[in-house]
């Protein structure tokens, strides 16, 4: 099937991409098939999707914190997708994927949530991603479009350079202490499973007009991460740690540093029972597999 990637270069996009997939890109990069279209450009969208089959959407603003730019959250994120989705719907393609995030739900808190759990997200980043999800639910009901939105729980591995990575560098720089064990929960999952679950979806004809949490069924704590990464990157087992009001201490001094420490000492668990339930997909790299592909390149 003719196949369309927005954000193929990027992280996740780069590992779905596949010979004789088309590239979605703003400026002409030189790339094998590629496409030139600008998500806020509807026009160029659509000559974009002419004769694809299936568009895979990576692609997005993906800074989450609470200080990243909230308009270009909802041109991007929204607008953005909006306007691939209603492109890709008029051009006569027959699957959309959505590449989401679980900032699109209300903070879990203590508990562990999955797709029902009530509320609003509480970012520029949810809201904008909150909002995109609806607007392909819509669109493919306009068009009778296969389209399926993926609610990615922290996505890691080799070339990311999300939280799980910057704790790793700063572990191995060996200027970060040791976390504390709290028992908090938090979800991830890694990059290939991401592209497993999304080539999958845009098969199953079960996943029409779903919204599905992709995430490791096994949530791990703060400290769990942080002795993972020690122990894949060959360095000694640490006895001590700084304790949880020594974190939150610090992080009153800045408000940046607060959302840091809230990741790692909060919880932030979401179930991917859905998925599991009804295509029987469960994610299958842990968390020690997927430190070994992760840190192979920063091993001492």
């Amino acid at each position: 099937m003719r196949v369309l990637v927005s954000g193929s270069t990027g992280f996740i996009g780069r590992r779905l991409f596949a010979a004789g997939d088309h590239a979605l890109v703003r400026k002409p990069a030189g790339l094998v098939n590629e496409v030139v279209g600008d998500l806020l450009d509807p026009a160029s969208l659509v000559a974009a999707c002419k004769g694809i089959e299936t568009v895979f959407h990576c692609a997005g603003y993906t800074h989450a914190y609470a200080s990243s730019d909230p308009d270009a959250h909802w041109r991007i994120n929204f607008e953005g997708t909006k306007n691939l989705v209603e492109a890709a719907g008029s051009a006569g393609v027959a699957r959309f994927v959505f590449l989401s995030s679980v900032k699109a739900m209300a903070e879990p808190g203590g508990q562990c949530v999955d797709e029902d759990w009530p509320g609003e997200p509480v970012t520029p980043y949810g809201r904008a991603k909150r909002a995109a999800e609806d607007a392909v639910l819509e669109t493919g009901v306009k068009f009778g479009m296969h389209v399926v939105n993926l609610r990615l729980a922290m996505v890691y591995g080799r070339g990311g350079r999300g939280n799980l990575e910057r704790l790793a560098r700063a572990i191995r720089a060996g200027w970060f202490p040791p976390l504390p064990e709290t028992g908090n929960r938090r979800s991830l999952v890694h990059a290939q499973d991401v592209v497993e679950v999304m080539r999958l979806v845009a098969t199953r004809a079960e996943a029409n007009g779903r919204t599905y949490i992709i995430a490791d069924p096994r949530p791990y704590s703060g400290r769990e991460i942080y002795d993972a990464i020690r122990a894949e990157l060959r360095a000694p087992a640490l006895r001590w740690s700084v304790p949880a009001w020594a974190w939150r201490a610090a992080a009153r001094l800045h408000p940046r540093l607060s959302e840091i420490v809230d990741r790692l000492l909060g919880s932030a668990c979401y179930s991917p029972a859905r998925i599991e339930r009804e295509l029987g997909w469960r994610a299958r790299v842990g968390l020690l597999e997927g430190l070994q592909e992760t840190l192979c390149s920063t091993r001492p």
